[in-house]
């Protein structure tokens, strides 16, 4: 039978009784979709106890309207969770995980100065905060990660290295649907024509020759363009439809533009090797894109 945990004293108590048995941990906001199911279920496969967490974590929204707008739908989410088999629940709220307030971070240099970094002042100092403080609770063996946020799974994955942290992070392929479209929680405040537009990032993406097309073909969609860049072996974007911002991401094979510093190579507990390749079934792929493995 799940249990849910609401304050950090009482799941405290509990991860005592877990004890040495191995933990697998999927940290979530809620907006549960397909994608958090895929990361639950491989964690429910690999580990004894699968823990996920629920917290709509206020320090990585440098707007407060996105904050507030970010949907919340707890019963779902749980009722997900519990069809799922996850054996634990940890859904604090602000002022458990943040008791002094926003008084102690993390801070990174060139890994979080491009892209959503550059983007969104703040955003990961406040993922990667929130990720330390739920490792230092749970103390899992594994903890997973999706590869839609890419550059949040590898700051993470840096951040776990340099403090020693000795919890191996899982990347996990984007679910996309037919279409492509990545599955996000931010999906659901599109609307049902927004959604079937939104695909149109996988596509260009996938088929477009250069960054400069991929924006142009996005742009002739109606959706207001923030950045398609190139880093990594991977080609990113990230963009606005009806008031929705909204990211993706692909391994690309193109010919290299400007790189910034490389990210650092990493032990074999991150199985990054996985992290650079695109597993998604049943997308269909432009003559232009990757391979599909």
């Amino acid at each position: 039978m799940m249990r849910v945990w609401n304050t950090v004293e009482a799941w405290r108590e509990r991860r005592g009784e877990i004890g040495g048995r191995m933990v697998g941990f999927v940290p979530t906001m809620g907006a549960l979709h397909r994608g958090h199911a895929a990361l639950v279920e491989r964690c429910r496969t690999e580990n004894e106890i699968a823990v996920v967490s629920i917290f709509v974590n206020p320090t990585q929204f440098n707007d407060a309207r996105d904050l507030e707008r970010y949907p919340r739908p707890l019963a779902s989410d749980l009722a997900m969770l519990e069809a799922l088999s996850v054996d634990d629940v940890l859904a604090p709220g602000a002022a458990d995980l943040y008791p002094s307030g926003y008084a102690f971070r993390i801070e990174a240099g060139e890994i979080t100065e491009l892209m959503e970094g550059a983007r969104r002042p703040g955003f990961l100092q406040g993922v990667m905060t929130v990720v330390l403080k739920l490792l230092n609770l749970v103390r899992p063996h594994r903890a997973y990660f999706g590869e839609k946020d890419y550059q949040q799974m590898q700051t993470i994955i840096r951040m776990v290295e340099d403090f020693f942290i000795p919890t191996e992070i899982v990347p996990c392929a984007t679910v996309r649907a037919p279409s492509g479209l990545a599955e996000s929680s931010r999906n659901r405040l599109l609307s049902e024509a927004g959604v079937e537009r939104a695909a149109c990032l996988y596509r260009a993406l996938t088929t477009a020759a250069s960054p400069a097309d991929a924006s142009a073909t996005i742009e002739a969609e109606g959706l207001r363009v923030e950045y398609v860049e190139e880093h990594w072996g991977r080609r990113f974007v990230a963009a606005y439809l009806e008031g929705v911002r909204l990211i993706d991401n692909v391994p690309w094979g193109g010919p290299p533009g400007p790189q910034p510093a490389p990210w650092p190579a990493s032990g074999p507990r991150h199985a990054l090797d996985s992290a650079t390749e695109e597993r998604d079934e049943g997308v269909p792929r432009g003559p232009g894109g990757p391979p599909h493995n």
